[in-house]
Parts: C-alpha cells; sequence; structure tokens
C-alpha cells in the first residue's frame, strides 16, 4: 500500500466519522428538543387535570350528601311510624 492508498483511505474514513458524528449529534439535538416538548405538554396536561380536579370535587361530595339525605329518610320514616304509633294510643285512650 502507497503512501497515497493510505492517505486516501484514511481521508474516507474520517469522512465516515465526521459524518456519524454529524447524525449523531442531529438525533441527540432531535431529542433533545422533542424532551422539551413533552415536558412543555406534561406541564400543560398537569394544569388541566387540576382543573379537572377542582371542578368534579362536588361529584364526590355527592356521595356525602346522598349518605345524610339517606339518613334523614329513615329518621323521617322512623318519626312517621312513632308519631302514628303515638297517634293511635292517644286514640284509643279516648
Amino acid at each position: 500500500m502507497t503512501d497515497a492508498d493510505l492517505f486516501s483511505t484514511w481521508y474516507l474514513w474520517l469522512g465516515i466519522a465526521a459524518v456519524l458524528i454529524v447524525v449523531a449529534a442531529a438525533l441527540l439535538v432531535a431529542v433533545w428538543l422533542a424532551a422539551r416538548r413533552i415536558l412543555k405538554l406534561a406541564g400543560a396536561a398537569l394544569g388541566l387535570v387540576q382543573q379537572i380536579k377542582k371542578n368534579t370535587d362536588g361529584v364526590w361530595a355527592l356521595e356525602a350528601t346522598n349518605e345524610t339525605a339517606t339518613g334523614i329518610l329513615e329518621e323521617a320514616r322512623s318519626i312517621r311510624e312513632h308519631a302514628g304509633a303515638v297517634a293511635h294510643a292517644l286514640h284509643e285512650t279516648e
């Protein structure tokens, strides 16, 4: 192998290495830009999730309201039964 062939081969591989480095750098920049975009979108999504949570807090309180209403209904039925029994007892004593 002559010196000219050696330099030709060396320049060829140097060119290939330069192309690979440029491609790797481009890929790294693309990944970095994608990561920044994902971070931006994740921040926006977090804000939306917090707003949805705030807007639906009343739905979760509805369960407690239903439980309270059920308790009031049961007490009202109990009062009606006892009032009926009292009315019946008073009617019998007349």
